[in-house]
């Protein structure tokens, strides 16, 4: 049977990643995620792995470079490759937010009659703007988002926060939490069809592993 080809991120989401799928069964522990290889997979094991930038999993997984992958919601968000999400696996936990100065509440921000936003995020901030009406510039930055309202470049930020550290260092709190984020499993378009029962079965083993490691950090 041919293998299921699996894109995987690099970077700070893949630690949690691989130990969530190091606790499938026969998982091969002779593949060295550690290496400068990018494609690895091991003869007897049905899975083949691609590592790619965060930001890119979903678009190799749309045009079928890989059957399915593990990429933040984040990037779903924003990308909206056209992939089927099949499961959410609650890691690399956090969330999209909009952020302004302290002191500045959601009403001076939404009833401004034109409001400029700094993000990584162009595409959902626009269209998460535009849902509520807002007239919006919208300042593109790679990094240090919470730089922009400090220095006069916009009045807020869109972006993910996870503890809120860095946001509360550059006196900034949350305004409105827009959406829950983590990793989640998707699927390519013919991939789920002419795949399906090899999908079916590591989604289905990749929600046992969630559960029993949920439940055992509950426990």
């Amino acid at each position: 049977m041919e293998k299921l080809t699996v894109a995987l991120p690099t970077g700070r989401l893949k630690g949690e990643v691989l130990k969530i799928l190091s606790l499938l069964s026969g998982w091969p522990e002779n593949l060295d995620f550690e290496s400068r290889q990018l494609v690895l997979e091991s003869a007897d094991f049905p899975l083949r792995f691609i590592l790619t930038h965060p930001k890119d999993v979903s678009t190799y997984v749309e045009y079928g470079a890989a059957d399915v992958g593990l990429v933040g919601k984040d990037i779903l968000l924003e990308r909206q490759n056209e992939v089927y999400e099949l499961l959410d696996l609650g890691i690399g936990k956090c969330a999209m937010v909009l952020a302004a100065p302290e002191g500045t509440d959601a009403e001076v921000i939404f009833e401004r009659e034109r409001l400029r936003v700094a993000t990584k995020y162009p595409n959902f901030t626009r269209s998460y703007l535009q849902e509520r009406g807002i007239h919006a510039d919208i300042v593109f930055l790679y990094g240090s988002i919470e730089l922009a309202p400090a220095i006069g470049l916009a009045e807020c930020i869109i972006d993910l926060v996870s503890t809120g550290k860095t946001l509360r260092e550059n006196k900034l709190h949350v305004v409105e939490e827009i959406a829950p984020v983590s990793v989640r499993l998707v699927a390519n378009r013919v991939s789920i069809k002419t795949k399906s029962s090899q999908i079916a079965k590591l989604a289905g083993e990749l929600k046992e592993v969630v559960r029993l490691e949920k439940h055992s950090r509950d426990s």
